[in-house]
């Protein structure tokens, strides 16, 4: 069985249209990823920075205040980052000089630039808040969002070919031989989620390289909740440290993966060509993302566990928390695990119950 597997990887991952698909999409996440960095800025004391400098100059801003956000610090942040200049009639909520005072402004400054006298307790509750540098690591999780989601059609294409690529000759030698129906039918199911996972591996390898490499370490134990307006707004309403944020991220892109690889195989094995399997496959997977279903709706939080919202994460991340504290997302565990199930299952099956002549 083994040998099995590992024939039907190698032919799966050898194909040129495989290679040049995952290529693409690591060059297209490597963009979003260049892009985002290059276009940092920051500003204190007279210094505006760019790129890599604005990122050090935010670092050693953060750095300053990191800790436990408190009153004092509160204060303290105010009156050293507050924008000094007249607003001249724009809202000094949205002056942004750097990451820093752009998240203290945002929850404590009125449109004035002034404390609008909220405290701590005022803005977060009982929270503990921890603060530092978030900046980097918010904006590499929302980059690696995008590369994940172009990553699931990838999976598309690439299983696409698993059980259609027989049909039409090569399937009645295979089902013709002694495990055809079995053995071998299992196999290409098991390549194909195998070669999900081992893909999926590489992005998120790829991505958290470099973003060690541009951001550094710092700030993944401060929450993401203090962070520049930019990038809260709209975001994941409740606590969480930068490491369980991508940590959450990477484990439901694994199960989006899981979840992509269970509705490719079935429809390989149901469809007689790989080009109608890809854009069957393709049209099942993005469906419910283009549905029109308020994410309020009842309907909205079941549509979100399914593999396209886990590969773009953010949607299902922000549907709350469950009264443990883990996040309403790690319900797309046992979906995902039931895909997949439905996937190896009903996948081997179609193949196996096909009539050759």
């Amino acid at each position: 069985m083994k040998k099995l597997i590992g024939y039907e990887l190698r032919k799966l991952l050898g194909k040129r249209l495989t290679q040049s698909a995952f290529v693409a999409v690591l060059l297209l996440s490597a963009l979003f990823t260049i892009s985002t960095y290059q276009n940092k800025y920051a500003s204190y004391g007279g210094i505006q920075a760019f790129g890599g400098e604005a990122v050090a100059l935010d670092k050693e801003i953060a750095a300053r205040y990191a800790g436990i956000l408190t009153d004092e610090k509160v204060q303290q942040m105010m009156a050293d980052l507050a924008p000094k200049s007249d607003p001249q009639g724009l809202n000094a909520i949205y002056l942004y000089q750097n990451a820093m005072q752009s998240a203290v402004s945002a929850r404590f400054s009125d449109m004035y630039g002034n404390w609008n006298g909220l405290r701590v307790a005022d803005v977060f509750g009982e929270e503990e808040i921890r603060i530092g540098y978030v900046d980097g690591w918010i904006c590499a999780s929302r980059d690696m969002q995008k590369g994940f989601l172009f990553l699931s059609f990838v999976i598309l294409i690439m299983l696409a070919p698993v059980y259609s690529g027989e049909y039409g000759g090569v399937d009645s030698l295979i089902l013709a031989s002694r495990y055809g129906r079995t053995k071998c039918a299992g196999a290409k199911a098991l390549a194909g989620i195998l070669a999900a996972l081992l893909a999926t591996a590489a992005m998120v390898a790829c991505n958290m390289g470099a973003a060690f490499l541009l951001y550094g370490s710092e700030g993944l134990d401060c929450s993401i909740l203090f962070a520049r307006l930019i990038l809260t707004e709209g975001y994941i309403p409740y606590n969480l440290t930068c490491g369980a944020l991508l940590g959450y991220q990477i484990l439901l892109s694994f199960a989006g993966a899981v979840g992509t690889a269970a509705v490719a195989l079935v429809l390989s094995a149901a469809c007689r060509n790989p080009m109608i399997t890809i854009v069957a496959s393709a049209a099942v997977h993005i469906v419910p993302a283009l549905l029109p279903v308020p994410e309020s709706s009842s309907l909205f939080r079941l549509l979100a566990l399914l593999p396209v919202y886990q590969m773009q994460f953010e949607s299902l991340m922000s549907l709350g928390q469950l009264r443990g504290g883990l996040p309403y997302a790690v319900w797309a565990l046992p979906v995902s695990a039931g895909l997949l199930a439905m996937g190896y299952g009903a996948s081997r099956r179609i193949f196996a119950s096909h009539e050759v002549s």
